[in-house]
């Protein structure tokens, strides 16, 4: 039988509940792991031995059944977490202790998750590689040499490596899934409105927009359980309290790439599109409506709407010189990738999701790269030249975010040592579909993970 850390979250509950092991055995077994591989990637940056191994207690001494009972989970360092810090990795904000757990996390353990330890980002989430002043980088433990992503990246590296079976991250522009593509994990980014969004502070109306709390895991059958137990309301008005699963749907995707990929990401999306094929779905090459302006629309939001009021700091005041370094380069590029302004790009939104709306009637899923290339050479992304590239690259991902659509990142193989993956895209509220699609693939592709680090 496979070690405790090798093993997935419904399985671990399975066996808490059955009464195999105890939550304090399945808590100390990954401490243990995390003891012996995080030094090696830096992806836990605060390990919450004694608050979780307390917490195993509980559930062994009351004999808690919980659909989640006993199962670990890392929480990135955006996301509050009660009696510890939410420093957005950012050395200001290192003392930023949390009051209250956020409302998805407070779901989590009611349903018998454990937080285990915070899980490094990029500072404020705006870079596409997990390092900051706070706590430094996060390695990929396929490559030391190439970046496990961002920004959800200490949590998809800690999956990946078996320090715990769940992360709970968050997708505002791809940080869900692009680590997800980077690290051979699976991760779900759910609707817009799905997930309640703590809402006690002012939050810029891009973020409130575009950004949504979502999990990482090994395999799809455990997003879809922890997915289950994280959409309640929280104080968010953006909310909608739809049933998670819907109606059957005609099982037609379009394979879109969104333009020029690379070799590795195109024989992904073949093995990806073959897999589905043979669970029953008819495959048809077919590009998104408005896909370029889409991405622009993003950026014109993110520009125009990012921050809470026109006098807040720029965030390169507290920003560390790496961070400064990055945000020179990318401004530029980023400021030309918005494209033309002459209609509120909320109204061109509207448009937008209409057309995808008409086009997703007929062919109700999307299989698309998450990026078009795969993990980039760590440092790459502070290069002005190679960052020119960078937004059409991501296409199909941010229009994701634009539309407030659910998608899942599945891996579908190796490709020259590192992982790759792909996306399924589905209409508003229908994650079931996707993660139905998703599990398809992950059948025929095998799972890539847990390894040591390489």
């Amino acid at each position: 039988m496979s070690q405790l850390w090798q093993q997935g979250a419904g399985e671990l509950a399975g066996r808490v509940r059955a009464g195999e092991v105890s939550a304090r055995e399945v808590v100390t077994a990954h401490l243990e792991r995390i003891e012996a591989v995080n030094p090696r990637l830096n992806a836990i940056t605060d390990v919450l031995a004694e608050q979780a191994l307390e917490a195993a207690k509980v559930v062994d001494r009351e004999r808690k059944t919980g659909p989640l009972c006993g199962v670990p989970m890392t929480v990135k360092e955006n996301i509050d977490v009660a009696g510890s810090a939410t420093t957005h990795g950012v050395v200001a904000m290192r003392e930023a202790i949390a009051r209250e757990d956020a409302p998805h996390i407070a779901e989590l353990r009611a349903a018998g998750a454990i937080p285990l330890g915070r899980t490094n980002m990029p500072e404020f989430g705006m870079r596409w590689h997990t390092d900051n002043a706070l706590r430094g980088a996060t390695r990929n433990p396929w490559s030391a040499g190439h970046t496990p992503g961002a920004s959800s990246g200490g949590d998809a590296v800690a999956v990946a490596t078996g320090m715990v079976p769940l992360g709970m991250g968050n997708d505002g522009a791809g940080s869900l899934r692009w680590p997800a593509q980077c690290c051979g994990v699976a991760a779900l980014k759910p609707s817009l409105g799905r997930v309640g969004m703590a809402m006690r502070a002012p939050v810029p109306f891009a973020f409130q927009l575009l950004a949504v709390h979502g999990p990482i895991a090994r395999e799809v059958r455990d997003l879809r359980l922890a997915f289950a137990h994280l959409c309640g309301p929280g104080a968010d008005p953006w909310y909608a309290p739809v049933p998670l699963d819907g109606p059957p749907l005609p099982k037609h995707v379009a394979l879109a790439t969104g333009g020029a990929v690379a070799p590795p990401i195109a024989e992904a999306l073949r093995a990806a599109a073959a897999a589905l094929t043979d669970a029953g779905y008819v495959i048809e090459e077919a590009e998104p409506p408005y896909l370029a302006r889409a991405s622009e629309i993003v950026i014109q939001i993110m520009l125009n709407h990012g921050r809470v009021h026109e006098g807040q700091p720029p965030v390169e005041t507290i920003a560390s010189a790496d961070f400064v370094r990055f945000w020179a380069a990318f401004e530029p590029v980023w400021t030309r990738a918005a494209g033309p302004a002459a209609v509120d790009p909320m109204a061109e939104r509207a448009i937008i999701a209409h057309a995808w709306h008409d086009w997703m009637c007929r062919t109700p899923l999307v299989l698309a790269p998450i990026r078009t290339a795969p993990a980039f050479r760590v440092g790459e992304d502070l290069d002005p030249d190679w960052l020119s590239a960078w937004p059409e690259s991501l296409r199909t991902a941010v229009a994701v975010n634009l539309l407030g659509l659910p998608a899942v990142a599945v891996p579908t193989g190796v490709a020259d040592g590192l992982p790759q993956a792909v996306q399924v895209i589905g209409p508003r509220f229908r994650e079931d579909l996707c993660l139905d699609a998703a599990a398809a693939i992950e059948a025929r592709a095998g799972r890539l993970t847990p390894i040591d680090p390489r």
